[in-house]
C-alpha cells in the first residue's frame, strides 16, 4: 500500500481542484499556502472552546476532530479532519470558538495569516470560488451527519461515516484499492457516532463476517462498497466532488481571457 503520509502533498489543491477549474499556478500558490508548520502530537488541543482563535490553518498530515464536551463529560465529535482540510475559513470573525479541534494522530498543519486568506479572496478568483465551495462542502457534511444520527442505525452510521471517508479520502489519492487510513480507537467511533463502544465493535464484528470489510493496523479495507452505501443509503452527491458546472468554467475562461487582455494593454500603454 502507499505511503499516506508522502501522499498527503498537495492535498489541499486536489480537494479544491475538485470545486473550481484551477490554474497551474493557482495550485503552486495553494501547495505553498501557509506561513509555518506546525506539529502537534496526538491527543492534543490544536485549539480549545472558549479560546480566541489565532489564525485558519490547513491541515497537511495526520487527522484530526471538531468535537464538543457537555458538561458531565461526555464527548460528540462532531467531524474529521483529514490532509486539506482548512479550520477554519472564517476564523477572523469568531472572538471565541465554540468547539474544540484536537488532533487525533501526529498532525502537521500550517497556519494561514488574515492577508494571505484576504490576497487569496482577491486576486484569485478561483480559488476564492474553490474555498466557497468547500464551504458549503463542510455545512452539507454537517447537515448528513444530523441526518445519520436522527435517522440511521447502529449499522448505517458506521457504514456512512466509512463511505464519507472513502470518497473524501478519494478525492486527495490517499485511497488504493478502497483503502485508507482509519486511526480511529472504537472509543472515537463511538463518540462520533453516539453509541457506546460495545456497540460499535459489534457492529464492526458484524459487518466484518459479511464480507464488507477488514479492519487491521489502523488500516480499512471496504471490500463491499456498493453493500456498505445501500446499508447507508449513501448518496456522495453532498459532497459536490463532481467538478464545476460547465457554466462556471465558461465563466472562468471568459474572466482569464479579460485579465489578460488587461495585461496586455497596461503593457502597451
Amino acid at each position: 500500500m502507499a505511503d499516506r503520509g508522502a501522499s498527503s502533498s498537495g492535498a489541499l489543491s486536489r480537494k479544491l481542484g475538485h470545486f473550481a477549474p484551477l490554474s497551474v499556478e493557482d495550485v503552486q500558490i495553494l501547495d505553498n499556502l501557509g506561513t509555518s508548520d506546525e506539529h502537534f502530537e496526538a491527543h492534543r488541543d490544536i485549539v480549545a472552546e472558549g479560546e480566541v482563535p489565532r489564525s485558519m490553518f490547513v491541515l497537511k498530515e495526520g487527522m484530526a476532530c471538531r468535537y464538543r464536551i457537555l458538561p458531565d463529560g461526555r464527548r460528540q465529535i462532531i467531524t474529521f479532519l483529514i490532509p486539506g482540510d482548512l479550520c477554519d475559513l472564517h476564523v477572523f470573525l469568531l472572538k471565541a470558538m465554540d468547539h474544540s479541534i484536537a488532533a487525533l494522530t501526529p498532525v502537521r498543519l500550517a497556519a494561514v495569516s488574515r492577508d494571505q486568506l484576504m490576497d487569496l479572496a482577491v486576486s484569485r478568483p478561483r480559488v476564492s470560488a474553490a474555498l466557497r465551495w468547500s464551504t458549503m462542502q463542510e455545512e452539507a457534511m454537517l447537515r448528513e451527519r444530523i441526518v445519520s444520527l436522527g435517522r440511521r442505525d447502529a449499522r448505517g452510521r458506521l457504514a456512512y461515516l466509512l463511505c464519507e471517508l472513502l470518497w473524501r479520502y478519494q478525492a486527495i489519492d490517499m485511497v488504493e484499492d478502497h483503502t485508507f487510513r482509519l486511526p480511529l480507537t472504537q472509543l472515537e467511533l463511538a463518540d462520533t457516532l453516539g453509541l457506546t463502544p460495545v456497540h460499535v465493535n459489534r457492529v464492526l464484528q458484524n459487518l466484518r463476517r459479511q464480507g464488507m470489510l477488514i479492519l487491521e493496523h489502523r488500516t480499512m479495507v471496504l471490500l463491499d462498497v456498493d453493500s456498505l452505501q445501500e446499508i447507508a443509503q449513501f448518496n456522495s452527491n453532498y459532497l459536490h466532488l463532481g467538478g464545476a458546472p460547465e457554466e462556471v468554467r465558461r465563466f472562468f475562461e471568459r474572466l482569464e481571457l479579460e485579465r489578460q487582455h488587461g495585461r496586455a494593454s497596461t503593457e502597451a500603454s
